[in-house]
């Protein structure tokens, strides 16, 4: 974080800097003409690089010579969006920082939208969720159809990408209807994402409908650069119904102007999409081409998706079959490494996919090849002290269970009895003030607080005793005092404590939560990570997380 904000600084003396050296290089033509006419030149895409570099340059100058934030802001996005990859998140953080000048909700939700963007484009879907929340807090505050929807649109793509494709299939639905009639860009992207979310739940014949209606309304209106997008989630979607040859010829007829536009996540779909095609045709050696590309994009991109995983599961059973041992050890220990990373982005989605490996039998393939390997080094002995110690490590792990299974059973009831008697509790209930606070000033603080309980701001990022504060318009002495003296509680743990109880609350309540991981709970729970999330649930319960959970699917299955 340190280094991004000092190359921030550094960019921004940078461009100062640049501004007083090439300011007599900017052609006279260009010192008075407004902001929109720059902007119109900027986004010509029959302008030249180099010539765009000096519009984007004017525009730049000119909105920090007036002190125009808002156009500041926009002077930044320009470069968000053409600037080489490796600057374009310090510019978001400069037309973030810019924005915020502007004191406008509008203005600062459409800079954390894009920022969000930029980190989408990368594939950094968490840190990218995380933005379009901020964003969206600043946009529902205007009147701004256009910003609510496109900030819509966007939680839809990531939505989509975690497997929740019901949700995604209403936001999209939601966004054609406004975008149809006010931005067709954004209307063909949302008939795109709609198309690719009828692929993944099986609706085969509508995604083919909508692919057809987005080419057809290309055409028409004459925007036909989603045009390559249609046709590649076709040539996906007659592959998942076995028209294989057609599919191939489809995707590989949309790939060029895909790369043309450097989407090397819909790139890495198309041959992944490809070598399931030849894998199913039997032409193997075709097929694992195109896997390798799956895993090149992976190793170069760090780019991974949870349908196109199994392009291992192919690549480990090609090189098992060939009996190429460690070529196979490879690719289980890469696909081991990318279920890590898809467990903490797809926690959802990943226990939706079927998989031909799941974690424990890749570990233990893991185990017996690299066996083989060592053969000629080690002998019977070495294995049989493995298992002798896996077998005390189990036999261990046993009687420590039944040994704490009395008291963690007596800790889940009491957290039971816990939560049904806070739904009992009357919500306008107010003590009675204990210190030297005028009462007036005290019950008002107190109101304050149980408002904020009720309607669970608790949840909200970043949330701090000053923050907090600063809402109940007291001082933090004030508040952390009443916190301590109503709430038995220092801030933190006061915070914790509402969070823990909110989400057990929803597990008991919610059955489908029983199924989520750790990972996904700790983000339903709010929480920055999971260790936070469990440690604060077992301090506040005294039971586990998952232990709560599996009590709770034992009632279930014998009430």
């Amino acid at each position: 974080m340190i280094v991004r904000y000092l190359l921030i600084i550094s960019l921004c003396f940078y461009h100062c800097a640049e501004a007083q050296k090439h300011i007599s290089q900017i052609p006279d033509s260009l010192r008075n003409k407004d902001f929109d006419y720059l902007f119109d030149r900027i986004v010509d895409d029959s302008i030249t690089s180099s010539q765009r570099s000096v519009y984007m340059l004017s525009f730049l100058i000119k909105a920090k010579t007036e002190e125009n934030w808002e156009e500041l802001s926009s002077a930044y996005k320009n470069y968000v969006h053409h600037a080489p990859d490796r600057f374009k998140l310090i510019y978001a953080d400069s037309m973030v920082m810019a924005a915020k000048k502007t004191n406008d909700n509008k203005v600062i939700g459409a800079a954390y939208l894009s920022k969000g963007i930029a980190y989408y484009g990368k594939k950094r879907l968490k840190e990218a969720m995380d933005i379009y929340l901020i964003a969206d807090h600043y946009i529902e505050k205007t009147n701004d159809k256009y910003l609510i929807y496109k900030t819509k649109y966007h939680i839809g793509q990531i939505k989509y990408y975690l497997g929740f494709y019901q949700e995604a299939i209403i936001i999209f639905k939601d966004c054609i209807t406004y975008f149809k009639r006010s931005d067709v860009r954004a209307y063909l992207n949302s008939l795109h994402s709609l198309g690719v979310c009828y692929n993944m739940i099986g609706n085969h014949g509508l995604c083919s409908e909508v692919n057809e209606t987005g080419i057809a309304k290309g055409i028409q209106t004459g925007i036909r650069k989603m045009e390559p997008y249609f046709i590649h989630s076709e040539g996906v979607n007659q592959i998942m119904i076995h028209n294989y040859e057609i599919g191939i010829r489809k995707i590989q007829s949309s790939l060029p102007r895909i790369r043309q536009n450097k989407d090397f996540a819909n790139e890495t779909v198309g041959y992944f999409y490809i070598g399931k095609a030849y894998w199913e045709l039997d032409k193997k050696e075709n097929a694992l081409a195109y896997f390798k590309k799956v895993d090149k994009c992976y190793i170069e991109r760090d780019y991974m998706r949870p349908d196109i995983r199994e392009a291992y599961e192919f690549l480990i059973s090609y090189y098992k079959e060939k009996n190429m041992v460690r070529t196979q050890l490879y690719y289980v220990e890469r696909l081991l490494e990318v279920d890590k990373k898809l467990h903490r982005t797809y926690a959802y989605l990943q226990g939706k996919i079927r998989k031909e490996y799941d974690t424990k039998e890749l570990v233990e393939e893991q185990k017996n090849l690299q066996s083989s390997l060592d053969l000629r080094k080690y002998n019977d002995q070495i294995g049989l002290s493995i298992i002798s110690v896996m077998f005390l490590v189990i036999v261990y792990g046993i009687l420590k269970y039944f040994k704490n299974k009395k008291e963690a059973r007596k800790k889940y009831e009491e957290l039971l009895k816990k939560i049904e008697e806070t739904d009992k509790a009357k919500a306008d209930k107010v003590d009675e003030p204990e210190f030297s606070m005028s009462k007036d000033a005290e019950i008002s603080v107190l109101r304050s607080l149980q408002k904020f309980e009720s309607s669970k701001k608790f949840l909200e990022s970043d949330l701090t005793l000053t923050k907090l504060a600063v809402y109940f318009n007291t001082n933090t002495r004030y508040l952390s005092q009443i916190i301590a003296r109503h709430r038995n509680k220092k801030f933190n743990d006061y915070i914790n404590s509402l969070k823990i109880e909110n989400i057990a609350k929803r597990i008991r309540k919610e059955k489908n939560l029983q199924n989520y991981t750790h990972d996904a709970l700790a983000d339903e729970a709010g929480f920055s990570s999971t260790r936070r999330f469990v440690k604060a649930f077992v301090a506040d319960t005294g039971i586990t997380p998952k232990y709560f959970i599996e009590e709770l699917k034992k009632e279930d299955f014998s009430g």
